[in-house]
């Protein structure tokens, strides 16, 4: 297998598998799921490797049914611990400053995340890099109802834990995938970071339409702060 130059070598999945083995991949799960310093770890591409290697013996000599299970548990149990953080943390967590390991901007993206999709958040932001780390913890600020936080954290658990997993087995059945293991990792890690890539896009669109607002409402200020003045019949004067 190679290294991907589309991230650090530690960050990419066909080392860290070798390297760490099964443990390795619950302990990322777990951290991607809900602590603060998980969010730039592999997910997607971490899962689909995983199921890959499973499926074509290579690594990872455990049964299909253990390892979905265990990176199931991993990622309910990250989850988990994101909301108590939340519940504990509270409102405080707005107001903390920016660090190397810390962004505000992250905080503010999966607020707007939970409150547009709500309790089912959970379960879409599973997919979105980065939002799946603060979703669990935003909805610990927000005090969500925990028999609902539970439920949809499961859920999300399953589908994207054991999902992602078992697709990446599937595929590893293929003998044109197995043939070309390679260069399917390398867009597996491509299609992980595309959405990344799409929201700082998205992001930059966003804020130049904002400056664009704002110019231009300067320049209305300008041309009414240099209009004639209006005479007692509120018409201007003339010049």
């Amino acid at each position: 297998m190679v290294s991907l130059a589309l991230r650090p070598q530690w960050l990419d999945p066909d080392w860290l598998i070798p390297t760490f083995g099964l443990i390795g991949i619950l302990v990322i799960v777990f951290a991607e799921s809900g602590l603060l310093i998980g969010f730039f770890l592999p997910g997607d591409s971490l899962l689909f490797t995983t199921g890959l290697l499973v499926a074509t013996g290579q690594y990872l000599h455990y049964p299909l049914w253990l390892v979905c299970t265990l990176i199931v548990i991993a990622a309910v149990a990250g989850d988990q611990v994101g909301y108590l953080f939340g519940r504990k943390v509270g409102p405080a967590l707005f107001n903390r400053p920016d660090s190397r390991l810390f962004k505000q901007e992250n905080v503010a993206k999966a607020s707007e995340f939970f409150a547009k999709h709500g309790p089912k958040s959970l379960i879409l932001a599973r997919f979105v890099p980065i939002v799946r780390t603060f979703t669990p913890i935003i909805a610990g600020v927000a005090r969500m109802e925990y028999r609902v936080f539970v439920l949809f954290n499961v859920i999300g658990g399953v589908l994207w834990g054991a999902g992602v997993t078992l697709l990446g087995a599937a595929l590893g059945q293929i003998e044109f995938v197995r043939a070309n293991i390679e260069f399917m990792l390398i867009g597996i890690v491509a299609l992980s970071v595309l959405p990344i890539v799409i929201e700082l896009w998205r992001a930059r669109r966003s804020s130049r339409r904002t400056g664009g607002a704002a110019l231009a409402g300067a320049g209305d200020d300008d041309a009414e702060s240099t209009a004639p003045p209006a005479d007692g019949r509120g018409r201007h004067a003339k010049r």
